[in-house]
Order: C-alpha cells, then structure tokens, then sequence
C-alpha cells in the first residue's frame, strides 16, 4: 500500500516509521519529553524490519534526543539510503550533551545550519521532507522560513518540506511553497481533526498523522493502574499537552473512549493497532500514520496494518455514532 507525499513526486508506503522513541530521554527543563531509555542495536533493528517489511518513509527529528534520535538512523541506513524517504524536522535548539531544549527559532541562518548539522547526523546529503517543528510560530513571520526553505530546495539539501502544526492556517501558508509536500498533525480514532482532514483533501497535501495510536494508548498496552517512569513524556513530569496519560497514568476519559470503539477496530482479524491505522487510511487518501516503533516486534506488527489495508464505510460510520 502506496501513498502520494503531496504533490511532490515521491511515493511513499502507507505507514510510516515514527523516530521520536529511539532518540532516548532529553528535557525541557525538568519537563520529561523522551520516551525513556533505549538500546540503538534493537532501534537499528527495528529499522532494518520496517525496512524489510515495506516501510520506505522514516520521520524523525533534530531534537530527538538531543540528535541522538538522528544519528540512530543514520547509522541504520548506512548501505540502505536509495528508495527511503527521510522526513526530519528543525526549528527546537538544544544541547546535546545535557539532552536539554535550550530554545527555539525560525530565523533563516539557524535553519540553513539545523538543515546542515542534519545532514551530517543523518549521514546523508539530502532531506526528502524537511518539516517546521514549531506548531504555533507566528504566521506574520512564516514567510522568511517558507523562503528559507526554498532555498534549500534550490541547494539540492532537502526535496520537498512542510509544517508539524495543528493549525490549518499555518498549514496552508506553507502550502503556497511550490516544494511544500505535507502537513503533520495530530489524528487519531479517539481525537479526530476534521478540518485539519479538510485542508489536506482541498490543497492535496500528505498529511503525517502524529499520535496515531494516541501516545499508545491505542496499543492496548496500558490499563487504569499502568504508571509510566518519570523520564518518560508520558510519566509524571509529562509536558502539559500530554492529554492522554496524567500524573503518569492514562487518563480515564481516553481508555473510556478506547473500550466503546475496541471491537470494532478489532473486527476482520485485525489488532487494535491495526484497526486503529485502519482508521486513518480511510480517513483520508492522503494521511500517513507514522506510528512510534522501537522494537522489530513493533516493526513487524505494525507493518501487518499494511496488508489489511482502511477500514470499511461501514465500520467508519459505527465508530463515528459512538465517537461523536
């Protein structure tokens, strides 16, 4: 299962490999904004599953560890580059060696050198989709970065680019960039974004869903008694967004709405994952769920959505009467 990224000529799998995870802990003060520890031999591998399953669009960013989350993969595509698409993004400073957000920007000279510093962890000289990671930066001042960006194009350095914003102005300012590809927003079967949908359908963009398995709680995994370590952006020094999981823990309405809409995402042998991307697809022709993965078990489980393809109309109208 193919799908367009924008209209940018790149065709990329359906489902996409989510780096945030494999980038490790990193901070924003004492706000927890990693997924945890990790083990780059099992992230590695698990790209190389991805790979190997069908996954061709890898989405990952600068700030992801502090870096770390880039030169993972970098590592992993040493010998694999040809045919993977490579998303990143820029826009957060950070310290690498104390893993800390220092700030932010959206000046052209920093993005020319996030862009640059970039390249050299990802070990690649080009970008296929280079993506604004700042999701309420000012639209008044979002012509200089969409210029920025462009120039980039002009340089050979990245193939396409777009915004990581929930706002749909944001979205289509960036959408008047001839090499403007894609949207990343957050959507999922509990948390629809309707006109976020809308706007991608009208100006055909790909749109990145974001939290497609809300944080994983979509996964199944977690229960009302599940508690999530502290250097985890789930865990209890969890950023203020973080509306699915509170003081560490799911948050009730979240696994409420997840119980009413469980069996008709597992209808047709499917996971509760499965369905759950299953959902997206049908969504839209153009969302692209780039669900978090650092295991090869995820990899593979995740891969498997591909071959059940979107849910039915049916199934679509069920979860919406329960939903709305």
């Amino acid at each position: 299962m193919q799908r367009s990224l924008g209209k940018s000529g790149i065709t990329v799998s359906g489902l996409g490999f989510g780096g945030w995870a494999i980038g490790g802990p990193f901070w924003n003060g004492t706000e927890a904004v990693g997924w945890g520890r990790v083990d780059d031999s099992e992230s590695i591998a698990a790209i190389h599953a991805a790979l190997d399953a069908g996954i061709n669009l890898i989405d990952t960013a600068d700030v992801y560890g502090a870096g770390h989350g880039e030169r993972v993969v970098g590592q992993a595509l040493q010998g694999k580059r040809a045919g993977v698409v490579v998303a990143t993004k820029f826009g957060n400073k950070f310290d690498e060696t104390t893993r800390q957000i220092t700030g932010s920007s959206g000046e052209p000279h920093y993005i020319q050198s996030a862009c640059e510093e970039s390249l050299r962890r990802l070990q690649t000289d080009y970008i296929d989709l280079y993506q604004f990671h700042l999701n309420d930066f000012p639209v008044e001042q979002a012509d200089a970065v969409l210029e920025a960006l462009e120039r980039l194009v002009e340089q050979g350095k990245i193939r396409s680019y777009g915004w990581s914003t929930d706002f749909p102005e944001r979205a289509e300012l960036f959408a008047r960039g001839r090499h403007c590809a894609a949207v990343q927003f957050q959507e999922n079967v509990l948390d629809d974004n309707p006109e976020m949908i809308a706007m991608i359908d009208r100006l055909q963009l790909a749109g990145l869903n974001r939290g497609p398995l809300a944080m994983g709680l979509l996964s199944g995994k977690y229960s009302a008694s599940s508690t999530l370590a502290d250097d985890d952006v789930r865990g209890a020094n969890s950023p203020a967004w973080m509306k699915y999981f509170r003081d560490g823990k799911p948050d009730p309405q979240w696994l409420k709405k997840l119980e009413a809409v469980r069996e008709i995402l597992t209808q047709d042998g499917r996971s509760l994952v499965q369905g759950a991307i299953g959902w997206l697809w049908a969504r839209s022709e153009w969302t692209v769920p780039i669900p978090g993965i650092r295991t090869v078990e995820q990899a593979r489980h995740n891969a498997a959505a591909l071959a059940h393809g979107p849910l039915q109309a049916s199934q679509m109208q069920q979860i919406q009467d329960i939903i709305s």
